[in-house]
């Protein structure tokens, strides 16, 4: 489980850099082949997701095929790696908090 948790906050980081004001192609790079290492992918794969980094840096738009990637790779994931990478607590740890609320309190 603990593997998965670095690649869902992977998936997170990159998500955030292609979302946010600063998308820099260096740090898409290494949140895409950090995340082909995690998943311990063949040669060639890392080689067909190098080559489509390349041609989105000369394209100046991201590729499809890295998005594709990416969103298959977060589907994969189990939702609870997925949980504490996103730092979303488990609804029975919150529950556990408000053991009753009265209409006074409101």
């Amino acid at each position: 489980m603990g593997g998965e948790i670095y690649q869902a906050q992977v998936i997170r980081n990159f998500f955030d850099c292609i979302t946010g004001t600063d998308r820099n192609l260096t740090r898409i790079y290494m949140c895409v082949m950090s995340l082909a290492k995690l998943r311990m992918e063949s040669p060639e794969k890392m080689a067909a997701l190098v080559d489509q980094l390349k041609k989105s840096k000369v394209r100046k738009e991201l590729s499809v095929d890295i998005l594709d990637y990416m969103c298959d790779a977060a589907n994969q994931l189990e939702l609870t790696s997925v949980q504490t990478a996103f730092g979303v607590k488990d609804i029975r740890e919150v529950a556990q908090d408000f053991t009753g609320i009265s209409m006074d309190s409101l």
